[in-house]
């Protein structure tokens, strides 16, 4: 199954409204990539600080939907089953570039790639698009760790 809606999104990942950032899953290749959604709306809540007048996504969050869809693609790579036994964290981003603004209204493209794997660690090559257009690039470093080893 490549396609998840949100029921399933919310059984891999810990995070909830406001914090899951990541709507529909298009298509995942275990151990290659991942493609999903987010729909941004101007409900959303940090748009009423930032900016009022001028609302624009944070950079930050768009990271971390892109951290959300890694997160998705190891999971699933892992195991077809969620485990509640383990914490899928960002632990580094390198080489970060943010291109375009982020307004209500966009749907945000996430594209993430497993580049490598060493042990508990994954480095993924990580892109957010609107309509064709490049909003953000990065690397990302993930760790899938025990929760009982926090």
């Amino acid at each position: 199954m490549s396609e998840m809606y949100v029921e399933e999104i919310r059984k891999f990942l810990p995070h909830r409204y406001p914090f899951l950032l990541v709507d529909r899953v298009l298509d995942c290749t275990p151990g290659e990539t991942l493609t999903a959604i987010k729909n941004v709306s101007v409900n959303e809540p940090f748009f009423t600080g930032h900016f009022p007048e001028v609302p624009i996504m944070p950079g930050v969050l768009i990271i971390e939907a892109l951290a959300q869809a890694t997160g998705l693609l190891g999971f699933r790579t892992m195991s077809e089953e969620p485990s509640n036994d383990v914490l899928y964290m960002l632990v580094g981003v390198d080489k970060v570039r943010f291109k375009r603004q982020v307004v209500p209204g966009d749907q945000l493209m996430l594209k993430v790639k497993v580049e490598r794997r060493a042990s508990v660690v994954w480095k993924f090559s990580c892109e957010a698009s609107v309509d064709g257009e490049v909003v953000t690039k990065c690397e990302m470093l993930c760790a899938a760790k025990p929760k009982d080893e926090l």
